[in-house]
């Protein structure tokens, strides 16, 4: 079978035509896929960056308040703490979650330091930070999700 040359000059345009088309689809649908993984990565980002921020803001109430507190007189004051490891758990890193959960046994401590050691427990305090390897790691987490 031979083609006439007509006939093969119109088979060529068509199938540059279906290339070039073909290539189009495909560029816009890795641009757009490239897009939704990103947006899909800043809302997790965002979304993790918001429940480190509420364990932050809880972790700093409460060992504020076994500071000044003798005892845990109320352990519903852990409650929310409890609630947002559990949290953290759904979507954090194992090292961030285990850097929250030294800051728990870290808040627990200060509760259960004898009234007599106050003195020496403000010192303690003064000279480390709880949060110091959680907000490290967090920013961690953060870094490497982008």
């Amino acid at each position: 079978m031979t083609l006439e040359p007509a006939t093969l000059s119109a088979l060529s345009a068509l199938m540059g035509s279906a290339i070039g088309a073909l290539a189009s689809v495909a560029t816009t649908w890795l641009t757009q896929h490239h897009q939704d993984r990103m947006r899909r990565l800043t809302q997790e980002g965002s979304h993790r960056e918001q429940l480190f921020m509420e364990f932050i803001d809880q972790a700093s109430r409460t060992y504020a308040d076994g500071i000044v507190q003798q005892s845990l007189e109320e352990p519903a004051k852990l409650v929310p703490i409890y609630a947002t490891i559990n949290k953290l758990r759904l979507f954090a890193s194992p090292g961030t979650i285990g850097a929250a959960e030294a800051v728990l046994e870290r808040i627990v401590e200060t509760y259960e330091t004898p009234s007599t050691a106050l003195e020496a427990k403000h010192a303690r305090i003064a000279a480390h930070d709880i949060l110091h390897t959680f907000a490290k790691s967090c920013r961690a987490e953060l870094a490497d999700l982008m």
